[in-house]
């Protein structure tokens, strides 16, 4: 007897059309040489990130993003706004005080196979995969 054990997967659709679970973090200090590393339990659905410092912030995907220059800025002061992404990270550097709001879906990072592009399979490098405009 064939047995079938679905999981879901970066392409299902209702993970992503449920409202996200809440993840919130704050007083991140963000200011550490090779910045700091925000590890999510679950996949995201969207994600908001808050400059409480008066110091700009470098958002990253990864760890190479910070390095390659594939990340964006929030003002000292600012805010994100809400943005629509399925990342299972983020990398932050030169802010003391942030703060990070999202939504998870019930994808575990595990379940991601993104092998091409993340050494670990679980996220999207800053080096391949993330166009920079």
């Amino acid at each position: 007897m064939t047995q079938y054990n679905y999981k879901a997967g970066l392409r299902n659709v209702g993970s992503y059309q449920a409202s996200g679970l809440p993840y919130v973090s704050g007083g991140i200090d963000a200011t550490i040489t090779d910045g700091t590393h925000i590890k999510f339990p679950a996949v995201t659905r969207w994600i908001i990130v808050s400059n409480i410092s008066s110091d700009d912030l470098r958002v990253a995907y990864s760890a190479n993003g910070l390095l390659n220059s594939a990340y964006f800025v929030i003002a000292g002061e600012d805010m994100s706004p809400r943005m629509e992404v399925r990342v299972t990270e983020l990398h932050l550097s030169g802010a003391a005080d942030v703060s990070v709001t999202a939504g998870l879906t019930s994808i575990l990072p595990g379940a991601i196979d993104n092998r091409d592009l993340s050494p670990d399979g679980t996220n999207w490098s800053g080096s391949a995969g993330v166009n920079v405009g």
